[in-house]
């Protein structure tokens, strides 16, 4: 039975793009003119969506930049005085054979590093392991002995995932007022958790501030740069955007600050792939508020070989099919918190529009193959106008999406890190097309092992 479930979400994928083709080639020219003007208007639609993320994000990046230049000039001296900040308890948590090799190096930078009123802060190491690691046991708790008034470091018992660790921690009431969650591999910014209860401490009203993910070690190869680049783009462009435009925010699994009540009280559901969504979804049907805050960094490692980072995204791509399946209702009830009529249309485009537009990129794929197969071009030409402009609407729709594009990129370059190099950015514009044909790809992987049931968690390796 492993086996089938195994092997059954390939041959779904294969079968989808060899039948897809094979109803295009024996299409009248007629349905031809009507798939092709569906697809390129859903991807219009998309890019349109993303280049307004995009202009709405400029202007969070501006101010948290703004904010920081200020409080530097200041010494880095917060408005809020130490003694009225709320207690944070900081979790890092981890799979032990996966991290064994940097877990070690991560709590003393924690220890050390992070700005934040020694009497207000816990830092707590959850981990899990099938079997003893020692001397990698015995060294976490002689930390934990050196340091027992600040560091509790935590073997979870019968777990075998993030949410179960988290929710070992929760079941044991030790968290107070505020619960930061982040995976082994990040560093915190020194002053990250201090901007995120910032925020916390004077406005009652935000209940989970995500702060900007950065991929650090971009340089490594042309894969890390590829998903550094990516990384702007999403945590300096599109969330904030996406917050700017319609109303909510999104918990993504690490350097996310929880006030612990909403935490303890929704847990983590460890039968979702993607708990993170799955609890971001949750506190949103709650009416929580979740904020983005550019200033609040993070820096993480980006998958060194591509099996990593293939596993990596069909989780993802997996988790992400289950929970909008589970929670794509908030798009249209929900009589007990009041949502406004943009933030639900800003959830049945994140919910809905997003996986379908996996099968919406892969049909203008297996279209253009049907042509090529019937039609073959013999010139540059040809092939530009089998590609982009097969037909006159087509034309307009191309260069206003190209267009979308370009500016979405230029944005992303504008919100660069300081580890991405320009040329990241120019090779990350160029093969931008393909990594969206990539990503629909793995999308439509990610339906078909929910559809076969396949359950199998594969962790991130660390390089």
């Amino acid at each position: 039975m492993l086996q089938i479930q195994k092997y059954t979400p390939p041959l779904l994928v294969a079968s989808y793009f060899i039948t897809s083709v094979c109803i295009y080639t024996v299409c009248t020219a007629k349905l031809l003119q009507v798939f092709w003007f569906i697809c390129l208007c859903t991807n219009f639609y998309v890019a349109g969506n993303s280049v307004i993320e995009a202009f709405m994000g400029i202007a969070p990046l501006r101010d948290a930049r703004q904010a920081s230049a200020r409080l530097e000039a200041k010494e880095w001296q917060f408005p809020t005085p130490d003694e009225q900040l709320l207690h944070l308890d900081l979790i890092i948590v981890a799979y032990l054979p996966n991290e064994q090799d940097i877990i070690l190096d991560r709590v003393r930078y924690a220890l050390e590093q992070i700005q934040y009123p020694a009497d207000k802060l816990s830092i707590n190491v959850l981990y899990n392991t099938p079997h003893a690691i020692e001397p990698l046991e015995s060294q976490l708790q002689g930390l934990a002995e050196q340091h027992p008034a600040r560091l509790r470091v935590m073997s979870v018992p019968n777990s075998s995932s993030k949410a179960d660790n988290l929710n070992y921690f929760l079941s044991r009431g030790l968290a107070k007022d505020i619960v930061a969650i982040f995976d082994c591999d990040h560093y915190p910014h020194p002053y990250g958790p201090r901007w995120a209860m910032e925020r916390l401490t004077t406005r009652p009203g935000v209940d989970i501030v995500q702060g900007r993910c950065v991929i650090f070690n971009a340089a490594h190869s042309l894969q890390t740069a590829m998903v550094a680049a990516e990384f702007d783009k999403i945590y300096a462009v599109s969330h904030p955007g996406r917050s700017a435009l319609w109303g909510f925010g999104l918990f993504t699994g690490s350097n996310g600050f929880w006030r612990a009540t909403l935490l303890t009280e929704l847990r983590m559901d460890d039968s979702m792939l993607t708990e993170d969504i799955d609890s971001t979804l949750r506190a949103l049907s709650r009416g929580a508020c979740i904020e983005h805050d550019m200033n609040v960094v993070s820096y993480e490692l980006a998958p060194v070989s591509l099996h990593a980072l293939w596993n990596q995204r069909l989780r993802w791509a997996q988790g992400w099919a289950q929970a909008s399946l589970r929670h794509l209702r908030l798009a249209w009830t929900g009589k007990e918190v009041q949502r406004s009529g943009r933030m639900r249309f800003g959830l049945l485009s994140l919910l809905l529009v997003r996986e379908l537009s996996y099968y919406l990129i892969t049909q203008y794929v297996c279209l253009v193959a049907s042509v090529v197969i019937t039609q073959f071009p013999k010139t540059a030409h040809a092939w530009a106008v089998l590609i982009y402009f097969q037909y006159p609407v087509s034309q307009w729709l191309f260069i206003i999406s190209v267009s979308c594009l370009l500016a979405t990129l230029w944005i992303t370059h504008r919100a660069k890190s300081e580890f991405i190099d320009p040329w990241m950015i120019v090779v990350f514009s160029v093969t931008y097309p393909v990594y969206l044909v990539i990503t629909a790809v793995v999308g439509l992987y990610g339906h078909a092992r929910l559809v076969s049931r396949y359950s199998a968690w594969n962790p991130t390796a660390r390089g």
